[in-house]
């Protein structure tokens, strides 16, 4: 893909706004963004991005069209809109995280009006996002996999081609449900050992050192369970069990019984239950240390 291509970015939300800085800093081009709130799109236009009014106005002056939006439903509404006013020949890519089939679903709608698409979702933090060092999944042809490679590196330090379309959300969602699976194995025995006398970084400085070692153990557990901080405006309850039912919805249709899922999603539901849906996940050990 051209450097002289103009970049449109949508949703400049946690981890948005870091994607769509590190693509106005390194990209040769103007790029255009929107957001409906106002001061996350002044801040991308403080930094050199060019304030679009709506999601036509980016579809109609950009060439290849990032998203960043919370799930599924808001990437079919605003790919629909760019269908509506992009030209034949333009690009989408999703760095959102959506179920399998809507992708593909949206593939097809966009290859309708002859634009392509891409599934990319994005893992780790959102200062990873800021640092241009996030590992993204990605979903395309080969061909168009070449071409947009050179752009998502803007944003991230490792870029696996993971199959045809919708193979990039497989993998994500794969990835995460680990990950939340295993931070839910980790507050149940968080609290087993400190009620049997063990101190919280004293488990995690120990354990590192076995084979119970992870990068859960390390970063969340280390870095949000130990200290029991858990930020708004992090990775919230709410979008952990968006995620892990996309997850169980994947599972199904591929004829395997989501056990293990379904019990990490208890305890996420459990958590936004009792009010902490706004707070980082690992705050599930609150769930496990409350009952």
């Amino acid at each position: 893909m051209s450097e002289t291509a103009s970049l449109g970015f949508i949703g400049l939300g946690v981890m948005g706004s870091g994607m769509c800085a590190n693509a106005v800093k390194k990209h040769g081009a103007p790029l255009h963004a929107f957001d409906m709130n106002a001061e996350a799109l002044r801040a991308q236009v403080d930094g050199g991005a060019r304030g679009a009014a709506s999601v036509a106005e980016v579809a109609r002056v950009a060439s290849v069209v990032f998203l960043s939006l919370p799930g599924g439903k808001q990437v079919r509404a605003v790919c629909a809109e760019i269908a509506a006013h992009a030209a034949p020949g333009a690009v989408v890519i999703d760095l959102s995280t959506t179920a399998v089939a809507e992708a593909r679903d949206v593939a097809d709608l966009l290859a309708a009006k002859g634009i392509a698409f891409a599934d990319a979702p994005v893992a780790r933090t959102r200062q990873a996002a800021i640092d241009g060092t996030l590992s993204i999944m990605v979903g395309a042809d080969p061909e168009l996999f070449a071409r947009i490679e050179p752009l998502l590196r803007y944003m991230g330090s490792d870029v696996t081609h993971c199959g045809a379309v919708g193979c990039g959300q497989v993998v994500k969602l794969i990835n995460n449900t680990l990950l939340f699976e295993q931070v839910a194995a980790l507050a149940e025995m968080f609290v087993v050992a400190e009620r049997a006398g063990v101190a919280p970084a004293k488990l995690v400085e120990a354990v590192s050192l076995g084979s119970g070692d992870s990068f859960a153990l390390r970063n969340h557990g280390l870095k949000a369970m130990v200290p029991r901080a858990f930020p708004a405006k992090a990775f919230p309850m709410a979008y952990t069990l968006k995620d892990l039912g996309y997850t169980i919805e994947l599972a199904e249709e591929m004829g395997v019984e989501p056990r293990l899922p379904r019990l990490a999603a208890e305890y996420y539901q459990a958590a936004i239950d009792q009010g902490l849906g706004e707070s980082y996940f690992p705050g599930v050990i609150e769930v496990v240390d409350r009952r």
